[in-house]
């Protein structure tokens, strides 16, 4: 995965992101709206067939990139714990 800035001010974000696809930016996203202090977000790209995505992200109070590192922060701690859930139970069965 590639990523490069290309819009950035104190209320917008604007990533491109290369070799990557819905995967990972629909749970990004998901969690951006579900911050009160997010205006707008979402990803887009020109293409299905296109290696590259658009991350948007609007703020409405707040840095844009730290309110996008506490949303990746959030879906990482979310699959730790369904990781940790999913082992215990796994081996419980045996």
């Amino acid at each position: 995965m590639e990523m490069k800035t290309i819009k950035k001010t104190t209320k917008e974000l604007e990533l491109e992101i290369t070799d990557e696809n819905e995967t990972i930016l629909n749970p990004i996203t998901e969690v951006l709206l579900q911050n009160k202090d997010v205006e707008y977000a979402s990803y887009m790209t020109d293409s299905p067939e296109s290696k590259k995505r658009t991350l948007y992200i609007r703020v409405k109070n707040g840095k844009p990139e730290e309110i996008l590192l506490k949303a990746v922060k959030q879906l990482e701690d979310e699959v730790n714990t369904f990781n940790k859930i999913f082992q215990d139970k796994s081996k419980s069965k045996k």
